[in-house]
């Protein structure tokens, strides 16, 4: 068989497309939304090379117009599960087995695929499905994923090309092995890019793959998976199954084949998962690997000499982004209290204008949240602090489900640093914000490092580069992701690789090196030419 060290072609980030009035990409965009709205669609699981459907039909419906139907999925029960594992199990040696090249080639084939004859499908996909606008469907569904594909693809390779030293006379060698069992990738709502990145990445290291996805992800999670089988992923390599959560895990988690598993999610259940693996570890043919990115409290915090405009500017975009139904999103802000009315009235000013309503029309900034279950949540803040005389809600507030889960951009000025909404995680559009005297810029600092068991993202704003660089010294665990005078949201692959500690999760980094090497088993070979034939060493000799 021919072999070489290939080099595969270097990865730059996608161009993000701006769909501007009259342009081909909103015109396409357009037309796929229109499709996707004109149809029912039947989707099944995929496990192995069948597509299997049940007598359990479940409706997908827009967040933003839930009495419109888009298509039913098929869920599955705990035998789905058990079937998904054995067509896992049973793809791995040869997976395995493949030269890395044409694991290579099959992911570069995807991002492609995306780039160009998918892209405005799964854009439409991501819109419809998970209430998001042009914009921030296109650096999802279209670029991030494009991107992390074809970044991983490098970073394989730079894995791989990792090699000993070796003495004279031996050949040191280090071969990367997938590891020893099945991955199951359990991915979130939000972004389209992760449902995609928490499957492949494991895959493209040579192991063989549970997915489930939220249930809310499943319509753009389809056009994920017939972009795979289009590439050339081989059956049963990744295997998608529509189960839930407790389900899953009472087999998946009981597995004696369970290598790891890889999780974006909330907090709760992320912990609930380590301690199940903990209490059967003695059940594993090996420690599984534990990956996951949580919850996040993420901060902006300014300086008094911070900006006025750019400040104002990353809290609006940072908070009320995709309804702040990010892990990043902004939800608590610290403004000194020489800034606060400008900034203030700058925010007001940036809310006023925006427009919330469906993704179908694209002057829409603020789309619906998820689901019934989110919208009450997030509403049940908006209401405590309505009754609260400690805070006072100084933009938004209302909210309406009759026709799609809207609510406003919300938020909350608050005289005390440690309420609820200062502390806990929302995952919606709610920002609270604390104003603080100018000259206690050090307590601020406290109060931002200890307020929250988080530590995903956040942001330093200011003019003054010693605020700068106490800021980034005192925050040094608060936030994996770090921003200085920029929103703390955004992250791009191969740049700002993202993930959080603390409660945020083990910060593997997704969109790095670090991530891949979590899904490999290194082997060090050690080929000795001359070997040694004789035990007696020269020290034994007699002087």
């Amino acid at each position: 068989m021919p072999k070489g060290i290939y080099k595969v072609p270097a990865p730059s980030n996608e161009p993000v497309r701006d769909y501007a009035p009259g342009s081909l990409e909103r015109k396409e965009l357009r037309e796929a939304l229109a499709q996707a709205r004109s149809q029912v669609i039947d989707i099944p699981m995929y496990i192995g090379s069948e597509q299997i459907k049940t007598d359990q039909k479940v409706p997908i419906s827009p967040p933003h117009d839930h009495q419109h139907v888009l298509g039913h999925f098929h869920q599955g029960d705990t035998s789905h599960v058990t079937l998904a594992i054995n067509a896992a199990l049973g793809a791995k040696a040869a997976w395995a087995e493949m030269s890395w090249e044409h694991r290579a080639s099959i992911f570069l084939k995807a991002a492609d695929l995306i780039s160009g004859p998918y892209r405005a499908k799964l854009n439409a996909a991501t819109m419809l499905g998970q209430s998001k606008n042009a914009y921030q469907a296109e650096i999802d569904s279209a670029c991030e994923i494009i991107d992390f594909l074809r970044f991983n693809v490098h970073f394989m390779t730079q894995i791989y090309g990792q090699q000993p030293g070796s003495a004279p006379g031996i050949w040191n060698r280090l071969e990367q092995r997938p590891l020893e069992g099945f991955v199951f990738a359990l991915t979130p709502f939000n972004f389209t890019a992760i449902a995609g990145n928490l499957p492949t990445s494991a895959a493209m290291m040579g192991n063989t793959v549970v997915w489930k996805p939220a249930f809310t992800q499943i319509y753009a999670a389809n056009v994920l998976m017939q972009v795979f089988r289009e590439a050339g992923v081989p059956d049963g390599v990744i295997n998608l199954i529509y189960v839930d959560g407790p389900s899953v895990g009472d087999i998946v988690f009981e597995h004696p084949d369970f290598a790891g598993i890889h999780f974006t999610g909330s907090t709760g259940v992320f912990q609930h998962i380590w301690r199940t693996i903990g209490s059967n570890i003695a059940k594993y043919k090996s420690y599984p690997r534990i990956v996951g990115e949580t919850g996040g409290k993420d901060f902006i915090l300014a300086h008094k000499s911070a900006e006025v405009e750019a400040l104002a500017t990353a809290i609006v975009r940072g908070a009320f982004e995709y309804q702040g139904q990010k892990c990043s999103a902004a939800s608590r802000v610290y403004v000194p209290d020489n800034l606060w009315e400008q900034v203030k009235t700058k925010v007001l000013s940036d809310l006023a204008e925006i427009k919330m309503g469906p993704v179908e029309d694209f002057t829409n900034f603020v789309n619906a949240v998820i689901d019934e279950k989110a919208f009450d949540k997030i509403t049940s803040y908006i209401e405590q602090a309505k009754q609260n005389k400690l805070v006072e809600v100084i933009a938004g507030g209302n909210f309406d489900k009759t026709a799609g889960y809207f609510i406003e951009p919300t938020i909350i000025l608050t005289q005390d640093p440690y309420y609820i909404t200062m502390c806990e995680e929302i995952f919606g559009p709610v920002l609270t914000v604390y104003v603080y005297q100018s000259e206690r810029f050090e307590e601020a600092l406290e109060l931002v490092d200890q307020t929250s068991p988080y530590a995903l993202t956040g942001a330093i704003f200011a003019q003054d580069r010693y605020a700068i660089e106490l800021a980034t010294h005192k925050l040094v665990n608060a936030a994996g992701n770090f921003y200085i005078n920029d929103k703390p949201t955004g992250a791009v692959v191969g740049q700002q690789p993202f993930g959080g500690a603390r409660a945020s999760g083990t910060n593997d980094k997704a969109g790095a090196m670090i991530n891949l090497l979590r899904w490999v088993s290194p082997r060090t070979i050690k080929e000795t030419f001359v070997p040694a034939t004789d035990y007696r060493y020269p020290f034994l000799q007699e002087d």
